[in-house]
């Protein structure tokens, strides 16, 4: 069975030949028609040809083996190929654009034939074919650059056709309408890869991972019998198969360090073998017998539900020999300053338990 990366360099390769053919096809059409329009689709297509080379580039690049200077691998190299691939959109876009305007300028009257008709048209099919062909297989294996790949074509398509309706337009009548159909899609697909753009930075900065996902995991993980609760999970993409990530998990303090790390490496190889994810454990104790405790926490709680920016307490821990409570509060990222929130709760804790030292972290809201 052929690997992932395999299969993206199969359908990219398709791509290539499949916008080489269009490109003989439209370049002769255009010369001969003296249509504009078409002879940029042409050089358009050949845009989507390279589109398609550095998706198979980009996913060599990505495969290659980590190593000391870059241990977590190559993965995010297919998002840079995104971001290459969304610039050629914007090119596109704006060649579309910016033909068109010269072609209104100078007045241009192209003519067409049947034969330039039909030729455009199958033209149309087979850009149309190529693009869900792009997107099905992008999906199916998780390709970001196939995706945009396909985007593109698909936007390409709608700038064919165009120019077809102006084509049969400009056939029957004495009305040319191309160069305005041509500055209307042209700027559509401009705004096509901005987005493909804004996407492919999202991902390159760190996307928060998906909400879904988050209360899935943490709750597979909380229905081991050992855990109460599982908090700070954080997932870190390298790639659409890398991820790396952590999470703590709230346990009895009588556990023995032999529990815990049963209990940690079960929780390892459930995460690797349904998510992929590399995944790191930290470990709460907890203790829900001591009266003492219990209050404290029940008081922690009130002074929490005061403020609706925090939207969690975990990892509540009462040291009463060493007269010490330690906790972490996630506040939402509308709260103009955390810092100030998470100072005013521990101020209210030391004044309700003077003799405690009372130690607070501030965590973020990385996942739900």
């Amino acid at each position: 069975m052929k690997s992932r990366e395999n299969k993206i360099v199969a359908v990219s390769f398709v791509g290539v030949l499949g916008n080489l053919l269009l490109v003989g096809i439209k370049m002769t059409i255009g010369l001969i028609a003296g249509a504009a329009s078409i002879i940029s689709d042409a050089i358009n297509n050949l845009t989507d040809a390279l589109s398609s080379v550095i998706t198979m580039v980009g996913t060599k690049l990505s495969t290659k083996r980590p190593n000391k200077k870059h241990p977590f691998g190559y993965g995010r190299i297919e998002y840079m190929t995104s971001m290459i691939i969304a610039a050629l959109i914007l090119f596109a876009g704006g060649t579309a654009v910016y033909e068109s305007i010269v072609s209104l300028v100078r007045g241009d009257t192209p003519s067409y034939d049947n034969v330039a008709l039909i030729v455009i048209s199958v033209a149309i099919l087979i850009k149309a074919s190529l693009g869900v062909y792009f997107r099905i297989r992008g999906k199916q294996l998780d390709s970001e650059p196939l995706k945009d790949s396909g985007m593109d074509a698909l936007m390409d398509v709608l700038l064919s056709v165009s120019t077809l309706v102006a084509a049969l337009v400009s056939r029957f009548s004495s009305v040319h309408l191309e160069g305005y159909f041509g500055i209307a899609i042209g700027l559509f697909i401009i705004r096509a890869g901005i987005g493909a753009m804004a996407k492919a930075i999202s991902s390159i900065l760190g996307e928060r991972m998906d909400d879904q996902q988050s209360r899935a995991i943490k709750a597979e993980i909380c229905a081991h019998p050992q855990v109460k609760g599982a908090y700070d999970l954080i997932i870190n993409s390298y790639g659409p198969n890398k991820k790396i990530g952590s999470v703590h998990v709230e346990v009895d303090d009588h556990l023995t360090a032999k529990e815990i790390q049963l209990l940690e490496r079960e929780i390892q190889t459930f995460c690797y073998q349904q998510h992929g994810i590399i995944m790191t454990i930290g470990v709460y104790a907890t203790n829900n017998s001591d009266p003492f405790d219990v209050a404290a926490r029940e008081k922690l709680m009130s002074f929490v539900k005061e403020n609706k920016h925090i939207l969690q307490m975990h990892g509540f821990y009462v040291e009463q020999q060493e007269k010490r409570m330690s906790f972490d509060l996630v506040i939402d990222f509308e709260e103009k300053d955390p810092e100030r929130l998470v100072a005013s709760i521990k101020a209210k804790m030391e004044k309700e338990y003077p003799d405690y030292i009372v130690i607070v972290a501030l965590d973020q809201d990385f996942s739900s």
